[in-house]
């Protein structure tokens, strides 16, 4: 059965899969295996949906991943040019240096759009799952970035202290936490008394609040003035549900995926759709509603100082 969709104000984020891969294997990567086989990938229709996106909804957030997005600097510009700066535009990466590509030559594609892409999301792990370059070229990015760091099962939690001193060094510096999104439920995406990760960062930093939404939340933390948050998102993008206003059942969207052959489709992966594929004419007269993120929880750092923590 098709509903009709609705979508946060401004429309979903649009997630593009470059369609040229990375060197990493990392454990908790479900798109490794979508690489193994490249028949049909085509930057061409990758360009085609993303200016198809920006017609339809000319203010909506593009985030690059993959695959790794800096690993074809000349693809990824030709991406990054057919969006207008009325979009935000993120992009996850390692931000690969090689002998073919040398610091040099991120630094100058990173300048050239400094004006165009508003964070640079790095991976490094507490756990080592990547080829990681050197931590001073983050220091010397001129766009801002944040470190992406995945809390995989049985990561070792002295080594969190010198994971996050590490990056507290480098000018501008936050950090992320990522719980593994395929291991989360609706039953656990706040569950704080069972989370081990939430239990690890109690102990050596300042909670601050809560903020989240249908989908993901967010736990903040202040570490010697470093802000740190911890992620955790379900495994989809679109959940059914009925507004009670006009009784009329919709299909959330909260992210759109262009896939690395130039497909559109309206979730991840999970079976709440009957069809992957957005339907694009349905999508032109989505109805928009407020986004539902907001703060669950306050904790002024003062508070927390005074007690000790």
């Amino acid at each position: 059965m098709h509903h009709p969709y609705k979508t946060r104000e401004g429309g979903c984020t649009v997630t593009v899969f470059v369609p040229y891969d990375c060197n990493n294997n990392c454990p908790f990567c479900i798109n490794k295996g979508e690489y193994a086989d490249t028949t049909g990938f085509s930057l061409d229709k990758i360009c085609e949906s993303i200016k198809l996106m920006d017609e339809i909804t000319p203010k909506c957030d593009f985030v690059f991943t993959g695959g790794e997005p800096f690993a074809d600097l000349e693809s990824l510009q030709r991406m990054l040019d057919l969006i207008p700066n009325t979009h935000n535009i993120y992009i996850n990466t390692t931000l690969p240096v090689s002998e073919n590509q040398p610091e040099e030559e991120i630094l100058r594609f990173a300048e050239k759009n400094k004006n165009k892409i508003d964070c640079i999301n790095v991976s490094r792990h507490v756990q080592r799952y990547v080829v990681e370059s050197n931590d001073d070229l983050l220091a010397r990015l001129p766009i801002p970035f944040r470190i992406n760091c995945v809390l995989y099962e049985d990561y070792p939690f002295d080594e969190l202290i010198p994971f996050i001193e590490r990056f507290r060094k480098i000018p501008g510096s936050n950090i992320q936490f990522r719980f593994d999104y395929t291991a989360t439920t609706p039953e656990n995406l706040y569950d704080k008394e069972n989370d081990r990760i939430i239990r690890d960062l109690n102990k050596i930093a300042r909670y601050t609040g809560m903020d989240g939404c249908r989908m993901r939340c967010g736990f903040h933390y202040d570490y010697k003035g470093m802000e740190i948050v911890y992620h955790k998102t379900l495994p989809y993008s679109a959940i059914i549900e009925e507004d009670p206003t006009d009784g009329i059942t919709y299909c959330i969207l909260y992210d759109i995926i262009i896939k690395q052959n130039g497909d559109i489709h309206a979730d991840w992966g999970h079976d709440v759709l009957d069809e992957l594929e957005l339907d694009i004419e349905a999508y032109r007269n989505v109805k928009f509603e407020p986004y539902d993120m907001k703060w669950y929880e306050r904790v002024e750092i003062e508070l927390c100082a005074a007690s000790g923590r």
